[in-house]
């Protein structure tokens, strides 16, 4: 699972300098562009204002000035600062219109995602936990688990602000006359995956997030940079043809309403980001998948986001009412359950909201719940030529154009 961007800092000492490196959690992009990572040599005089202690055999990490979460018993209106709320007397700008817009978005498909699942289920509910910083944002993470439809069902909503280092900017924007000055950063977004008892029944995935900094401090002027990113995929354990026909040709329609070059674009990214390498397999079915996506008009961009997170519930909830009761042997749960220990392995080792999180100290809770309940390893299985399981591991192993 992809939670929403942030930064973190990895400084390892030597005897003459100190190594940064910058990750933007988002830079899934197949492209190579300067913010995907981002390396600088320090002096040691410089190395002191980081006030971190290190020796000559200490590597450090850190996040980059991002505060720890505060439990909340209620639900607030926005997490955004009073100059980000675009209903603030305060808020006046462009910018914090589109952060306003995003996070209620994101706040209203959490909402009618979370409706359509526990509808699904019959009876299950999700339950909630609120959160906030000091110094701005905080989030919502919903999960429902152990339900009659649903093992575990996680919908995670977030704000974060946090700041990086003027150089990780410099090197970002290719601004070399930028002054020293920390870089504010806002990123929001929501993050969920879903996965159904039943093995007939497929799990999903999807994450729409935004991003964007600030002009650093004593640097008027300065340019200020944005992107979206995000997707939606299935991953199921057996194929049923018109329900992934039906997956694809929502996230199409969603796509073409705003650019026909976007569907095939961001599906073939989709199937070369959830590849699982050491197996030599995608991990499901794929979907779309896009990010660092900046090259188009912002508001076009933020209403295409807005459609393919509304595009969630008719993609997926017809397929599982469908799949939801079908009868099934403990070989078919057998099977799935492989097929889960797949989806670990790939949000452990390849999915860089997952790992970044895990270093950096993050809400493990939110972290984590993209995580099935059950998943199961089993020495050198293969399945047997021609039958369902040998089916579903080829088209994971060769993408199809599924319409």
């Amino acid at each position: 699972m992809s939670p929403p961007t942030t930064a973190s800092a990895i400084v390892s000492s030597s005897s003459s300098s100190s190594y940064f490196t910058l990750f933007p959690l988002t830079s899934t992009s197949p492209k190579s562009k300067p913010t995907t990572k981002l390396s600088f040599n320090f002096s040691k005089t410089q190395t002191r204002n980081l006030t971190l202690k290190t020796t000559t055999t200490t590597t450090i990490r850190s996040a980059v000035s991002i505060e720890k979460e505060v439990p909340e018993t209620e639900r607030p209106n926005t997490f955004l600062r009073e100059s980000d709320d675009h209903d603030s007397p305060s808020s006046s700008s462009s910018s914090s219109t589109v952060r306003s817009r995003f996070e209620k978005m994101i706040r209203k498909a959490q909402d009618s995602v979370c409706k359509a699942i526990e509808g699904a289920d019959g009876g299950a509910k999700f339950k909630e936990d609120v959160w906030s910083r000091p110094g701005g944002g905080g989030g919502i993470s919903r999960v429902l688990q152990d339900g009659a439809v649903w093992e575990k069902a996680g919908v995670n909503v977030s704000v974060v602000y946090g700041v990086m280092p003027p150089e990780a900017y410099r090197a970002a924007t290719a601004s070399a006359e930028v002054k020293p000055g920390p870089v504010p950063f806002f990123a929001a977004g929501i993050s969920s995956v879903l996965h159904p008892k039943n093995p007939f029944a497929p799990t999903l995935h999807f994450n729409y997030r935004y991003f964007e900094t600030d002009a650093p401090k004593d640097a008027p002027g300065a340019p200020r940079q944005w992107w979206f990113g995000g997707g939606t995929d299935l991953t199921p354990a057996y194929i049923f043809e018109e329900d992934v026909k039906h997956f694809h040709s929502v996230q199409k329609s969603a796509c073409d309403k705003f650019d026909p070059t976007f569907y095939p674009r961001f599906k073939k990214w989709c199937d070369d980001y959830f590849y699982i390498k050491h197996r030599g397999e995608r991990r499901g079915l794929g979907g779309i998948f896009f990010d660092d996506l900046n090259d188009y008009d912002q508001e076009m961009l933020l209403s295409f986001a807005t459609e393919c997170a509304n595009s969630v519930v008719p993609a997926y909830i017809p397929i599982i009412e469908k799949r939801k009761d079908t009868p099934f042997t403990d070989q078919h749960k057998a099977w799935q359950q492989l097929r889960r220990g797949r989806y670990v392995e790939f949000n452990l080792v390849y999915d860089r909201g997952t790992t970044f999180g895990l270093k950096t100290g993050g809400r493990i809770e939110s972290i984590l719940v993209s995580l099935p309940l059950t998943a199961r390893w089993e020495y050198d299985h293969k399945p047997e030529n021609g039958t369902e399981e040998w089916k579903l591991l080829d088209a994971c192993i060769n993408p199809k154009e599924w319409i």
